[in-house]
């Protein structure tokens, strides 16, 4: 058992405990690809991070890219920390130690958690390049994730798996066009889950 798989199974014990009354349900885990891939999500609350990797296996190796402010939050930031496999960063500035890291992390087939929006939205607001950026770079298909903003006590969370998708296929260097056009049709796609959470529900009854 690796170190990763060591601490996702005790984190992930721990978050169970802490989320009793809102325990985790997931939809469409049959889309989750082997290898790399960029899971792009939309942000409404702290714990998003935990609710979308404890819908994976713990073979998933996930890097979360997270801002270096949630290091100071109590539990979530201390998961965090003890979890080891969070890249964090520094919002408001080039930070190319965390893009390098980013991409170290795709080109060796590990799995990255990017929140596209980049700060919590009560609705899915609009998203910035760095994810489309990581994927196009890596040539590593883009995995849409929505995870329901409800919390509420006695309900399960519910976070909803997308398929997975080249986000660019053309045979060029993408531009800061190409960029731009792909974060927006990414952000579409985590809209397009939301709309139809229904039907992937009852595909899974």
């Amino acid at each position: 058992m690796t170190l990763y798989q060591v601490a996702y199974s005790v984190s992930k014990f721990i978050f169970r405990f802490c989320t009793l009354r809102t325990p985790l349900k997931t939809y469409g885990k049959a889309n989750i690809p082997k290898g790399a891939a960029v899971i792009c999500a939309n942000h409404v609350h702290n714990s998003d991070p935990f609710y979308i990797v404890y819908s994976f296996e713990r073979k998933d190796k996930i890097w979360i890219m997270a801002k270096e402010e949630i290091k100071h939050y109590p539990v979530a930031g201390w998961l965090l920390i003890w979890l080891g496999f969070v890249i964090w960063v520094k919002r408001g500035k080039s930070d190319i130690g965390a893009v390098k890291a980013c991409l170290r992390a795709l080109k060796g087939g590990e799995k990255l958690l990017i929140f596209p929006e980049g700060t919590r939205h009560d609705d899915i607001g609009e998203g910035k390049t760095g994810a489309a950026m990581m994927a196009i770079r890596t040539n590593s298909p883009i995995l849409p994730v929505y995870i329901a903003p409800d919390r509420i006590k006695g309900k399960r969370t519910k976070v909803y798996i997308g398929e997975p998708y080249m986000p660019f296929t053309e045979d060029r260097k993408a531009t800061a066009a190409d960029y731009e056009t792909v974060t927006a049709d990414i952000m579409d796609h985590i809209r397009a889950i939301r709309d139809n959470r229904e039907a992937m529900e009852a595909a899974e009854q």
